[in-house]
């Protein structure tokens, strides 16, 4: 049986590696710095929410619009500080699997991206410590949409287009770690495997209906779901 085009988009946060609080710390610092508000995140979960929806919800809880302006500037100066942040991280870590299952799905037809609600720029910044950002040519980004199915849509395009055919004629796999991968994936017509290496216990992503349920990309049952025809 053939194997249609396949386009793999891994979320980042949870899935690929965990900051060790970087990107909260840089957050804090930005809205601390543009807002004068560093406890605007205090208490908020972060998980699965895209950059933008994190910065509406932090404005929203001190009580400022979502002015665009504001939006880049507390966007660069979290950028900035995500940079000094990230190399002296001590709890920064590349999840059990991870490694090989890239270095597998490089040397096969897949096309393989980000489907992250990190704006693009952070992305690639959280995977370059470990040297993981080689692996992924295109993606969608929070900086493409703030809802996440729409940014999962982008960076199924973008694969496809490396397939050279359409986006309809691809399987699109999200690999995430949060109910709202989940959702994404389903809504954008795609099919996800999670993997409990965030937040979420597998029950709870069992519960929110993904495809297949692993606790780490070790697992042989994600290999074999990432490359079994379809």
């Amino acid at each position: 049986m053939a194997r249609r085009p396949t386009v793999v988009l891994f979320d980042v946060d949870g899935t690929l590696v965990t900051t060790g609080g970087a990107g909260r710390r840089a957050m804090r610092h930005a809205f601390g710095e543009v807002c004068g508000a560093p406890h605007a995140l205090d208490g908020v979960k972060l998980g699965g929410k895209t950059d933008p929806m994190i910065l509406r919800e932090g404005l929203t809880l001190i009580g400022q619009p979502f002015d665009p302006d504001v939006v880049e500037r507390v966007l660069e100066v979290y950028l900035a500080r995500l940079e000094e942040e990230l190399p002296r991280s001590t709890g920064y870590r590349v999840f059990h699997g991870v490694l090989s299952l890239l270095e597998r799905l490089e040397a096969d037809a897949h096309a393989v991206g980000l489907g992250t609600g990190n704006v693009e720029r952070g992305a690639y910044l959280k995977l370059a410590r470990a040297g993981l950002d080689r692996f992924f040519g295109f993606g969608g980004f929070g900086s493409d949409a703030e809802d996440r199915a729409e940014l999962v849509r982008a960076g199924a395009k973008r694969g496809a287009t490396r397939l050279m055919t359409h986006v309809d004629d691809c399987h699109v796999v999200v690999v995430g770690d949060t109910p709202r991968d989940v959702d994404a994936a389903h809504a954008a017509g795609a099919v996800c495997l999670a993997v409990a290496t965030g937040g979420f216990a597998a029950d709870a992503l069992t519960n929110a209906g993904a495809d297949l349920v692993v606790e780490t990309l070790e697992d042989p049952r994600a290999v074999t779901f990432l490359f079994e025809p379809r």
